[in-house]
């Protein structure tokens, strides 16, 4: 992890699309190697906010710092490449260097699976369009807890999954942060508690 982020600060932040508004004046300070759940109901900027932070997006007005230089991101869509196996998504994100042993690397990531109640020994060779939608979800969260970035943001970790399994997902989430910074976006109250960190109302 990098040693150059510093806190992430959003100044006097207006957004909006065509007529609608969706960030006012937005003021937020996010300590480096803090946990961070935002809550808000549907709407009001949660995904833009996170979109803001990543640099995906800019203000209209107002600034937000800094940029950092990686970043992992979990979006409210999976964003899998549908023809490829889980493992091989993963992989992606995996720099270069870390591809040396494909033995030890296929290993790691199947206990990244395992901490989230994934079990894809009958799918291991089958492309991702084939699993189930908390399936794939999983996949996606373990390919943005698995790089290794400075910042992780985190668009509904837990959307569609069961209780049981929100679970599982929740504490590797925790147990996987390794001290980063984490920006988390939920609607559900629990969880958002259950993180251990700052709940930030929109």
């Amino acid at each position: 992890m990098s040693e150059s982020i510093i806190n992430i600060e959003l100044k006097n932040v207006y957004k909006s699309y065509g007529d609608k508004s969706v960030l006012s004046d937005l003021n937020l300070t996010i300590p480096s190697g803090s946990i961070t759940a935002i809550m808000g109901i549907s709407g009001v900027g949660k995904t833009t906010l996170l979109r803001l932070i990543a640099g995906l997006e800019a203000p209209d007005s107002g600034t937000v710092t800094p940029a950092p230089v990686k970043v992992s991101m979990l979006f409210q869509e999976d964003r899998l490449c549908e023809q490829l196996t889980a493992t091989e998504n993963v992989t992606l994100v995996l720099p270069c260097s870390d591809r040396a042993s494909k033995k030890a690397l296929y290993e790691d990531i199947q206990k990244h699976f395992s901490q989230t109640g994934l079990d894809l020994a009958a799918h291991e060779a089958s492309p991702v369009r084939d699993l189930s939608g908390g399936m794939k979800r999983r996949v996606a969260l373990v390919r943005a807890m698995i790089y290794p970035s400075d910042l992780v943001l985190l668009d509904e970790p837990c959307r569609g999954l069961d209780e049981a399994t929100k679970e599982l997902a929740v504490n590797y989430i925790k147990k996987e942060r390794r001290g980063r910074t984490m920006i988390i976006v939920t609607h559900d109250e629990a969880e958002a508690l259950s993180y251990g960190g700052t709940v930030v109302r929109l």
